[in-house]
Formats: C-alpha cells, structure tokens, sequence
C-alpha cells in the first residue's frame, strides 16, 4: 500500500524523473556517438549540456536526495529500455517489460511508501 498518495503530485514526480532519465540518457549517448560511430567531437557540446541538465533536475525533487536517487534508478532503467526500442530499433523481449515494471513498482514504493518518521 503506498498510502494518501496525491495522484498529480506522483505523475508530477513520474514526469521529472522521466525527463532527468532522458537528459541523462542523452547526456551519455551523444559521446557514445562520438567514440563508437564516428561522431563529430561536437557532440560532447550537447551532451555536457544535457548532462548538466540531468543534474538540475535532479535537484528540484523535494524528498531527501538518497531517496531520490534510489527510486530514480527505477525510472532510468525503464526510460532505458524505451530508449533500445525507439532508438535502437531493437524491440523489448517480454523480460524486459516485466523488469521495467518491477523497476516502476520499486520506484513507487520509495517514493511514495508510508514513513514512520
């Protein structure tokens, strides 16, 4: 049971962290790019960019930062696998799916789990 959970305030935080995984996720492939498909060295403009943005966003979540951090890797790991497919071009096995809804499941219990403090 994840108790008296706002329903915007848990599609708000999905959203933010949606957005830090692609920022991060962009941030790491573009000098992929650069280093294993021949990419043009300017690439690592946009990804330090982005890869500063990921830290912001980072920053505007209001629960403490290990926590943030802990159910974060949820949404990564889901983002990820969305990423192999659009990206990629290489279509999630059924394993797949099921371990991003076991990573979403983890990240809603961190979040939004009740405290005893």
């Amino acid at each position: 049971m994840l108790g008296d959970v706002d329903l915007g305030s848990a599609l708000r935080t999905l959203a933010l962290f949606t957005a830090t995984a692609v920022a991060e996720i962009v941030g790491c492939y573009l000098p992929w790019l650069w280093l294993k498909k021949n990419g043009s060295v300017w690439l690592l403009l946009p990804a330090a960019a982005s890869l500063a943005l990921f830290v912001w966003l980072l920053t505007l979540h209001p629960q403490a930062s290990g926590r943030v951090y802990a159910a974060y890797g949820g949404v990564y790991v889901s983002v990820a696998i969305l990423w192999l497919w659009a990206v990629d071009a290489i279509k999630p096995a059924p394993a797949d799916w099921i371990g991003m809804g076991l990573c979403l499941a983890g990240m809603a219990v961190i979040m939004f789990g009740p405290r005893s403090v």
